[in-house]
């Protein structure tokens, strides 16, 4: 066999190997009780919200702390739109993630043009006025009561009454959310968002339209925000203002960072080991927080760049694969040889 088509074949393979460790957890959680399902799914839905931090800040290089914002808009639209207006769960889904899409292009407009630590202050001011005006506008949010009677997901008289059948549907939405992230990644658009996060001033310079790029991958964030935060609504039939809070930020971001950002399939990972881990160290009771902290401290220092991507480094000294994930933000170089160079240009 050629070394060309060995290659191939091992590119395949850790390229699937991911996906089939999904379906596995999959298959294992629905032979098993009611509580590892609802892990699970709620590993799935921040799986779906992480995927989509990390196109914005993994891929472009940017800071977002506001991405609750899009989930909280997410949630609340599914839920007024089934519960009140009785929408179907599938129309309300979509139309929250046009909303939610439109709100970031209105809002990312002009937000965007920050930098730093000024666009990350920006953005978590946008999660904290909508976490406020979810509680003060009980009118159209009910508050601190909270929103209830939100029905499952479902289309006409097919519906999705089960845990387990709601988790297969968000497993499923959360695969194509990965395939979505990956293709968008490799292709002239993702190369671009990468030039951005190597050197704004550099990508700029090459051609590369630098806020309506990074306008576009913030929509496109809030719509993978908003599909967690309806799914979120759809699955636990109940939402209140506490769910999107700033707790969520942190939870996210200690699933990106843990499972690798930058990487595509990192957050996934994160977001099921931060879903899983703490229940695991239940038994050691009022140590369970310190063990879990002291966890994630030794994976961060040993594993800088996340879990994900220590794994590939592994994988590619057993298999002499070259790892073809994108690198962290900070470790990509800007030179004449870099690969975006060519493929920037004006958004099209």
């Amino acid at each position: 066999m050629s070394s060309r088509a060995t290659t191939s074949i091992r590119r395949s393979v850790g390229t699937a190997a991911p996906a089939l460790i999904v379906l596995a957890v999959l298959v294992a959680a629905l032979g098993s009780s009611g509580y590892v399902v609802t892990l699970v799914g709620f590993a799935a839905i921040y799986g779906i919200f992480c995927t989509g931090l990390n196109f914005f800040m993994g891929y472009t290089g940017q800071a977002s702390f506001g991405q609750n914002a899009f989930a909280a808009l997410g949630g609340y639209g599914t839920a007024i739109l089934t519960a009140t207006y009785d929408w179907e769960p599938l129309a309300a889904f979509f139309a929250s993630m046009a909303l939610a899409g439109l709100v970031a292009a209105i809002v990312g407009y002009p937000t965007l043009r920050l930098r730093g630590h000024y666009l990350a202050m920006a953005t978590f001011a946008l999660g904290l006025i909508t976490y406020e005006i979810s509680i003060e506008w009980s009118g159209l949010t009910q508050g601190y009561m909270g929103y209830s009677g939100i029905p499952p997901l479902g289309l006409g008289r097919f519906t999705l009454d089960t845990d387990k059948s709601q988790l297969v549907a968000m497993v499923a939405v959360m695969l194509l959310g990965v395939w979505i992230a990956t293709r968008l990644r490799d292709s002239r658009f993702g190369r671009a968002l990468r030039s951005i996060a190597g050197s704004e001033p550099a990508a700029q310079a090459l051609g590369v339209d630098v806020a309506r790029y990074k306008l576009v991958a913030f929509v496109i964030a809030a719509m993978f925000a908003s599909a967690s935060g309806s799914l979120f609504a759809h699955f636990v039939g109940f939402i209140s203002p506490e769910v999107f809070g700033g707790a969520m930020v942190i939870q996210s971001f200690t699933m990106l960072f843990l499972g690798g950002i930058g990487t595509t399939w990192g957050p996934i990972l994160g977001a099921l080991i931060v879903s899983v881990l703490p229940e695991m160290l239940r038994g050691l009771k009022e140590f369970q927080d310190v063990a879990f902290s002291v966890i994630l401290i030794v994976v961060l220092i040993y594993a800088p760049k996340g879990l994900f991507a220590a794994l590939g480094q592994a994988y590619a000294a057993l298999t002499g694969r070259r790892d073809d994930e994108c690198p962290a933000p900070e470790s990509l170089p800007m030179s004449p040889a870099s690969p975006p160079a060519p493929a920037a240009g004006p958004l099209r």
